[in-house]
């Protein structure tokens, strides 16, 4: 799919219908008494979500495509599975079973190699997440997850971590009146402000020192003498090394 096109599919996306809230409930429970043409309305209704939850996997090298037919497998669990007693809205449940099939088919044509044990650590845990997205109608925490499969909280982190794509640093992130943000701008910098300002302070510290003490500091930490190595060099006790070396610390931390 291209962004000036509006075929997906085969699906003419400008004319995708959406369903308010009373209505998909209403098909939903049609659905559960086996009424076919409710799913399909259903299903119909549904496809715009399905189309804004792919947008973000856009771009990643991946046919739109083929991202837009595994959203729908997504949809289709979400419908299969919706408790229609509970009071959560469907879109609410429904966007996490459409991004967890897009991510594992993502992850499964994912050109970077990881452990098989790491693989079926991830496949498990996704397992275990529509399970109990399917059960409390809302994403589970990793705790939540660990538990049901019996293993660390941090294992499943880690394994969830390895089968995730990486993400470009040009990918927009929000976007207000044509001004877009990007991952980049969200991105710390080492020469920040702060950074730049607390090594202007440094040197300005270190010059108003004696040039004996300098001299200390320059053997000890840029040429990684011992005291005793800096003691026997300028002519004083080990004992004096140490003395000085602590002083000249606590004037430069309070000149900073």
């Amino acid at each position: 799919m291209y962004y000036n096109k509006v075929d997906i599919s085969g699906v003419d996306t400008s004319k995708l219908t959406v369903l308010k809230e009373s209505e998909k409930m209403e098909l939903l429970k049609k659905c559960r008494q086996g009424d076919k043409e409710a799913r399909k309305k259903l299903i119909s209704g549904n496809l715009r979500l399905v189309l804004s939850v792919i947008q973000k996997f856009i771009g990643r090298g991946e046919n739109a495509d083929d991202l837009f037919q595994v959203g729908c497998i997504g949809l289709i669990k979400a419908i299969d599975n919706f408790n229609t007693d509970l009071d959560v809205r469907f879109s609410t449940y429904a966007v996490p079973m459409i991004c967890g099939e897009v991510r594992r088919y993502m992850r499964d044509n994912n050109p970077i190699r990881v452990s098989r044990s790491l693989r079926d650590l991830a496949y498990k845990a996704m397992q275990a997440k529509e399970q109990l997205t399917a059960q409390k109608q809302k994403e589970p925490t990793m705790k939540e997850i660990a538990e049901m499969i019996g293993v660390k909280q941090s294992d499943v982190v880690l394994a969830l971590e390895s089968i995730t794509d990486p993400v470009s640093l040009y990918e927009p992130v929000y976007s207000d009146a044509g001004d877009t943000l990007y991952v980049l701008d969200q991105v710390g910098d080492k020469n920040d402000d702060t950074n730049w300002l607390d090594e202007i302070s440094l040197k300005e510290a270190i010059n108003m020192l004696q040039p004996r003490e300098k001299n200390i500091l320059y053997l000890r930490f840029f040429l990684g003498k011992t005291q005793v190595e800096v003691a026997n060099e300028i002519g004083i006790s080990q004992a004096q090394v140490s003395r000085l070396e602590k002083n000249t610390l606590c004037k430069i931390k309070g000149q900073i």
